[in-house]
C-alpha cells in the first residue's frame, strides 16, 4: 500500500472511532439524564436531580475532551495537514484508552506515523540557520592566549 492510502485510512479509522465514542458518550448520558430523572421523581426522597444533571455534564466534558482530538486529526490526515502528525499522534494517545478499537486506532497511527512511509509523507526537511563565523573552524579556540604576568596588588597596611 502507498503511503497516502495508509494515510486515508488512518484517518477514515479516527474519524470513525471519534463517532463510535461520540455515540457511546450520547447514550451514556442520556441513560444517566432517564435514570437520574426516574429516581429524583421517587416521592419517597431519593437523590437531587441536579446531581445526575452535574454527573452527566461532567461524563459528556470527559467524553467530548477524549473524542475531539480524534476527529480533529481524522480531519487533518485526510487533508494532510502539516499539523497532521502532531494531532494524530495526540488522538492515538488518547484513543489508547478505550480498549478494544481505540488501542486499534493508537497502534495503527503509531505504527504508519513512525515508520518509512509515515516518515516519507509527514517528515519534511527542517531548515538550517544561515552559515555564521564560527571560531572552532579556525582553530583559535584550541590555541591558548598568551598572557603576560601582573603581580597581584599589596593590600594597604590598615595599622
Amino acid at each position: 500500500m502507498t503511503p497516502e492510502e495508509h494515510n486515508k485510512y488512518l484517518g477514515w479509522s479516527h474519524i470513525i472511532y471519534g463517532s463510535l465514542f461520540f455515540g457511546f458518550m450520547l447514550l451514556m448520558v442520556g441513560f444517566m439524564f432517564a435514570m437520574g430523572g426516574l429516581v429524583a421523581a421517587d416521592p419517597q426522597g431519593g437523590p437531587p436531580a441536579l446531581m445526575f444533571g452535574m454527573m452527566g455534564l461532567m461524563f459528556a466534558v470527559i467524553y467530548g475532551a477524549m473524542t475531539v482530538p480524534s476527529f480533529v486529526a481524522g480531519y487533518a490526515l485526510l487533508k494532510q495537514k502539516s499539523w497532521a502528525k502532531t494531532a494524530a499522534i495526540i488522538g492515538g494517545v488518547l484513543a489508547a484508552m478505550s480498549f478494544p478499537i481505540g488501542t486499534a486506532v493508537c497502534v495503527y497511527t503509531f505504527w504508519f506515523l513512525f515508520s518509512d512511509p509515515g516518515k516519507l509523507l509527514y517528515d519534511r526537511n527542517s531548515y538550517a540557520l544561515p552559515p555564521g563565523r564560527q571560531a572552532w573552524a579556525s582553530g583559535s579556540i584550541n590555541q591558548p592566549r598568551e598572557r603576560q604576568y601582573t603581580p597581584p596588588q599589596l593590600p594597604p597596611d590598615w595599622r
